[in-house]
């Protein structure tokens, strides 16, 4: 029998009681990634990939892109497989890769699929912009971060047909 109380594990190795008594150490391990799809994301792009003649060599690849109205902008699409220095995951059955420039600005960013009256499409909620466009498509981050990806990859207008 083995009981677990607090930090403290007993075994028992027979009913007259000889066993022994030794402390455990638990460790939390963090079992979310650094980025994550959403259920509802996974199963739209599994239907997309679907409808694509080479799907079962495609990934979703996430990035971020100089543009928009906000300095950034988000790029969804498909590929062939991951680039060299690419991070790979696999969310929900679907393998996702983003590259090296892009994996900071998406840390801990989540990536949704809506279907409301309002709004609706993949959206990205990133913890790291400090501001977004209207249209939810382009995004800044905090002082000195743009900068260090460079300014020159920052242009006008989000390309979504927004008016921010």
């Amino acid at each position: 029998m083995l009981s677990l109380s607090g930090r403290t594990a007993t075994r028992f190795l027979d009913g007259a009681g000889v066993g022994y008594h030794a402390t455990v150490e638990i460790a939390e391990r963090p079992t979310e990634t650094w980025l994550t799809l959403t259920p509802f994301a996974a199963a739209k792009v599994k239907e997309l990939v679907a409808e694509e003649p080479d799907a079962e060599s495609l990934v979703l690849r996430v990035a971020i892109q100089g543009g928009g109205c906000s300095g950034f902008q988000y790029g969804l699409g498909f590929d062939t497989g991951p680039a060299e220095g690419d991070e790979t995951l696999e969310l929900h059955g679907v393998t996702v890769v983003v590259d090296p420039f892009s994996a900071p600005y998406l840390q801990g960013a989540t990536i949704d699929f809506l279907t409301g009256l309002t709004e609706s499409g993949f959206k990205i909620d990133n913890p790291n912009a400090s501001a977004s466009c209207g249209c939810g498509h382009s995004f800044t981050v905090e002082e000195g971060s743009a900068e260090e990806a460079g300014s020159e990859h920052a242009a006008g207008g989000c390309g979504s047909g927004c008016s921010h």
